[in-house]
């Protein structure tokens, strides 16, 4: 069994055709389908089903594929771990980071990693917390910042940062004067929030619908600091974390506090469990760890 057989059939199963496969590999069509019927010849099993007009995947098909994922990427770490013994360089890593999170903590953390570790070299790679999520999970990134809670049992979880997410509302809005809301005395508000797919979306929606309704979203963006100006003209209300609100200074809001268990902004530096780690990764983590431990009890 070789290497190629098990990216010849991701890359099938993720086309759902052969002829699509063949191209972006690079080689015909039947030289393709040769090496997945020499695979399946050798499992004993019939990965895709040819018998129809459009391919189909089998069961047993749908069971290899996470496996053949597995392999890949175990060989892509055994070539990475020889390079790094071969160069004796610290290595590369990619670091997924939410956009709003990186804003918020990490460009001091970021600037004194890298005066300590030179020839440590960090991609950073900016994307919704989901997202960092599920490009850890299929090798994409090495390492990243999530939002807790995270369910995912083939994830390393360690929890850095416990920080409020509050309501902002404009000056001019009636509950402008409070300090402390329910979820549920927002039903009827126009939100303004982050696009779906990042977390802090599926926060709200989900607290809005454990509270009897299902939020208004009038607009989505990626920009906090947009959502901000729209508050301030009284557009709608936004939720934001409370990092974010302070650091802004942005007069004519309010900022609440608001009484329900989801509404919080946990983060947590996640990262594949059991996959490799370069030198430079495993420095990196140890150093988040170090330095928030430090931010937690200072």
């Amino acid at each position: 069994m070789q290497i190629k057989q098990f990216r010849y059939f991701i890359e099938v199963y993720q086309q759902v055709s052969f002829s699509r496969a063949s191209e972006k590999l690079g080689i015909s069509q039947p030289a393709l389908s040769k090496v997945i019927a020499q695979l399946e010849e050798e499992l004993e099993l019939q990965l895709f089903d040819r018998s129809t007009r459009q391919l189909q995947i089998t069961a047993e098909g749908e069971a290899m594929y996470e496996y053949a994922q597995k392999v890949i990427r175990e060989v892509e770490d055994f070539k990475q771990a020889a390079v790094d013994l071969r160069t004796k360089h610290k290595g590369h890593f990619r670091f997924g980071l939410p956009p709003v999170i990186g804003s918020s903590f990490f460009p001091k953390v970021i600037s004194a990693f890298q005066k300590q570790y030179p020839d440590a070299k960090m991609s950073i790679v900016e994307e919704g917390a989901r997202v960092v999520q599920q490009s850890i999970l299929h090798g994409k990134l090495d390492v990243g910042i999530g939002i807790l809670p995270i369910s995912d049992t083939e994830l390393e979880v360690i929890p850095i940062v416990k920080r409020k997410l509050l309501l902002v509302v404009s000056n001019e809005h009636p509950l402008a004067d409070a300090k402390k809301v329910m979820m549920s005395e927002l039903k009827g508000e126009q939100f303004l929030l982050f696009k779906r797919g990042f977390s802090l979306y599926d926060r709200v929606r989900e607290a809005s619908i454990d509270s009897g309704f299902e939020p208004n979203v009038i607009h989505e963006s990626t920009q906090w600091d947009f959502l901000l100006k729209m508050v301030k003209e009284n557009l709608g209300v936004s939720f934001l974390p409370e990092t974010i609100v302070e650091d802004s200074n942005q007069a004519g809001i309010h900022a609440i506090e608001v009484d329900h268990p989801l509404i919080h902004w946990n983060l947590a530096l996640i990262s594949r469990k059991n996959g490799y780690q370069s030198p430079a990764t495993a420095a990196w983590i140890d150093y988040v760890k170090a330095y928030f431990k430090e931010e937690a009890e200072y």
